[in-house]
């Protein structure tokens, strides 16, 4: 039977990993959107140097934004949602918790909120 120190340590121990993980989801989710709007926008580019497409081009690269970034924004709240989950648990909270299951935001294509944000990483 473990001692009530080594359990203390122990359950930081799990904390601190679930940080960690979730941080680094975090991240990855951020570099592959980037990598993902980067990809997105080559053959824009390319139709933006054809003469009479750069509205056509200029709308599409909103609506491009847009639902690139409320893909990567949905997957954010859910690793967020996983992390509060992960917390609960940890801190005994369980019972309570362990039966919700998490609920994301959806966004919507097109939001103002969704082309901020997936702007702010092109």
């Amino acid at each position: 039977m473990r001692s009530t120190r080594t359990t203390k340590r122990f359950k930081g121990d799990l904390r601190r990993l679930a940080e960690l993980v979730q941080r680094e989801v975090d991240a990855g989710a951020d570099t592959v959107e980037k990598v993902h709007l980067a990809i997105a926008r080559l053959p824009l580019d390319t139709l933006a140097k054809l003469d009479g497409f750069e509205k056509s081009v200029k709308d599409v690269r909103k609506i491009q934004a847009a639902s690139i970034g409320a893909i990567y924004d949905l997957i954010h709240e859910v690793n967020h949602e996983v992390g509060k989950l992960a917390r609960e648990l940890l801190n005994g909270q369980a019972k309570r918790t362990a039966r919700r299951t998490p609920t994301a935001k959806r966004t919507v294509p097109g939001r103002p909120v969704a082309v901020g944000r997936a702007s702010a990483h092109a």
